[in-house]
């Protein structure tokens, strides 16, 4: 009972909505652990503006009917102050995602947007577009496409398109329930006043497109746990004009 009024209130589902509308198919609530650890090569390409830390995360998802929806919610560096310089200041971070049936097809409209906000750095990135999923019995795959609004301290207006996809395989090694997942975002038709100055040099992400995203295992020991490690890769992206990547740990917690 707790997880269905949690996922109400945070998928904004009304209880008393009638079920063939809002009831859910699936659904599930987490809520994990992660320390993220960027490579040596990394820090030395940035200069070392970008550090180690840790990160708490609230996610959860549902199907229905007419579509999915999904969601996290992030707390990063959650032991750091909101006055502190970058790298070492708390933010948060936000991200719903919704996909809506076309007709009785495996097409779909996708929404999902990314919000990160700090005390010197908010940025709002808005994609709306079409998706399609693909499902056999423990697998399935997600591609979008869709255009990208950014709205940002250093960047206000349309910046492009975003296409990418996400997918899920889930797969026993004796009674051993394990999975493997990726997401990856690919940008491009980037505005030029956003990734490049007028002398001609780089500014943020530095090129017209770049990726994001990353690839992971995860284990379930038992129900209500899951641990797991994700490579976490960006090039051109997270504001630096170089590649990327490090290492996620992270422990759930399954209501």
């Amino acid at each position: 009972m707790i997880k269905k009024i949690l996922l109400a209130l945070l998928l904004a589902i009304p209880l008393s909505a009638s079920d063939s509308l809002f009831k859910p198919t699936y659904s599930f609530l987490d809520t994990s652990l992660n320390y993220l650890a960027w490579s040596e090569a990394t820090k030395n390409r940035i200069d070392n503006r970008k550090n180690n830390f840790y990160y708490l995360e609230l996610e959860g998802g549902a199907g229905f009917d007419w579509g999915e929806t999904y969601f996290f919610f992030d707390i990063e560096n959650p032991n750091k102050a909101w006055d502190n310089a970058p790298p070492n200041d708390i933010r948060v971070v936000f991200k719903p995602i919704i996909d809506i049936k076309i007709l009785d097809s495996n097409f779909e409209v996708h929404i999902q947007d990314y919000f990160l906000d700090s005390k010197v750095f908010y940025v709002n990135n808005l994609v709306t577009g079409f998706a399609y999923k693909y499902t056999t019995k423990n697998f399935w795959i997600r591609p979008f496409l869709g255009t990208h609004y950014q709205n940002s301290n250093g960047y206000t207006g349309f910046n492009g398109y975003m296409t990418g996809w996400t997918f899920n395989y889930n797969f026993n090694i004796s009674t051993q329930k394990f999975a493997l997942a990726q997401w990856h975002e690919f940008e491009f038709a980037r505005d030029k006043k956003h990734y490049q100055n007028i002398d001609g040099t780089p500014n943020g992400d530095g090129r017209s497109y770049g990726t994001n995203g990353a690839i992971s295992a995860w284990w379930l020991p038992i129900e209500s746990i899951t641990a797991g490690v994700q490579y976490r890769y960006a090039d051109y992206k997270l504001g630096e004009a170089t590649y990327q990547d490090g290492i996620i740990l992270t422990v759930k917690y399954n209501f």
